[in-house]
């Protein structure tokens, strides 16, 4: 694990070496070997809760995970779903969360607000992510310990918005008053000095971190992201104002094409949007189907390598980056 070479509110809060999480990358990818990884670096990772219907195979994941750790802080990924019957479930969740003394959770889709008293009683950190700015100042209301605000260039769900990283970056801090972490579209250490330097107190990667050795999904789907330059993403899901940034593979065209229609009945995406596609995408490694989660950060995806090597890289561009401003600076 490399030491330090940034002190920021966001290393403070959650006691981590470096200000770079990893967010959680969709039902069942980011298990407890993942996230052990990211933890045993230096960063922080996020379990998905959500890839998990049994109480009971939760729990043992989160168990696993702090074995791995050899007891380190980790965090849980809770989606907050409008559906009623997904209340219960998540109610449950946060309860073995708080009996298992998780250090943080990143909360995304709904609001908090109903789950913030008892994750606070026990403890728990939350970082509510975002995708737009006025979504963090109603965040910021309710009295989350950090905001996460991703912008248009991730991959997953980028909100309706479209307004870049680079924009929230420097907006972000300006107008809230928490710990800000950027996400969408970061791979590189001189973006995370970049959006240090403009105010946040860390960076958010997904897509970039798909092709890590300790992630379970298949070698032949990490090889072509591998080869890829980032430019096969596509957001679809548009016409149900549910935009999805995937890659642009025979499932994804067949909803941009359900899109350009208007269809607004979720029937007819369902065949092409199922959990299962996806998951079966990632254990063959056969990619034609599936909503696959696609940022153009896979452009700095150059080998399939583990976490911490990646983190190595990241540190020594980020190092070279400030060399570089200060080499910049006019003399005096």
């Amino acid at each position: 694990m490399r030491d330090p070479l940034f002190k920021t509110r966001i290393t403070e809060m959650l006691g981590i070496r470096h200000p770079i999480l990893c967010g959680g990358m969709g039902p069942g990818v980011s298990d407890a070997t993942y996230v052990a990884a990211v933890v045993n670096a230096g960063g922080m990772g996020f379990i998905v809760a959500s890839g998990f219907a049994d109480a009971g195979a939760f729990r043992d994941e989160l168990r696993r995970c702090r074995a791995l750790t050899g007891g380190k802080g980790f965090g849980v990924n809770l989606y907050i779903s409008g559906q009623p019957e997904a209340f219960d479930r998540l109610r449950a969740q946060v309860d073995i969360l708080a009996e298992e003394g998780v250090l943080c959770v990143e909360t995304s889709g709904g609001s908090p607000e109903h789950i913030l008293p008892v994750l606070r009683d026990a403890g728990i950190k939350v970082l509510h992510k975002v995708p737009a700015i006025r979504y963090a100042r109603s965040a910021a209301r309710l009295g989350v310990d950090a905001v996460i605000v991703v912008g248009n260039d991730c991959g997953g769900h980028p909100g309706t918005y479209g307004i870049s990283s680079m924009v929230q970056a420097a907006q972000a801090p300006q107008e809230i008053d928490l710990p800000i972490v950027i996400g969408g579209g970061i791979g590189t250490g001189r973006q995370l000095a970049a959006t240090l330097a403009m105010g946040a107190d860390a960076i958010l990667m997904g897509s970039r971190m798909l092709v890590c050795e300790e992630l379970w999904i298949h070698r032949n789907y990490k090889n072509r992201l591998v080869q890829s330059d980032g430019t096969h993403s596509v957001i679809v899901k548009t016409a149900l104002r549910q935009h999805h940034r995937v890659l642009n593979n025979e499932s994804a065209q067949a909803v941009a094409a359900l899109d350009a229609a208007g269809a607004s009945d979720f029937e007819l995406y369902r065949p092409h949007v199922m959990g299962s596609l996806t998951t079966q995408a990632y254990r063959t490694g056969e990619s034609a189907r599936g909503m696959l989660d696609y940022g153009p950060s896979i452009v700095f995806a150059d080998a399939v390598k583990p976490v911490d090597a990646i983190f190595d890289e990241i540190l020594d561009d980020a190092q070279q980056a400030l060399e570089r401003i200060g080499q910049l600076r006019h003399p005096t």
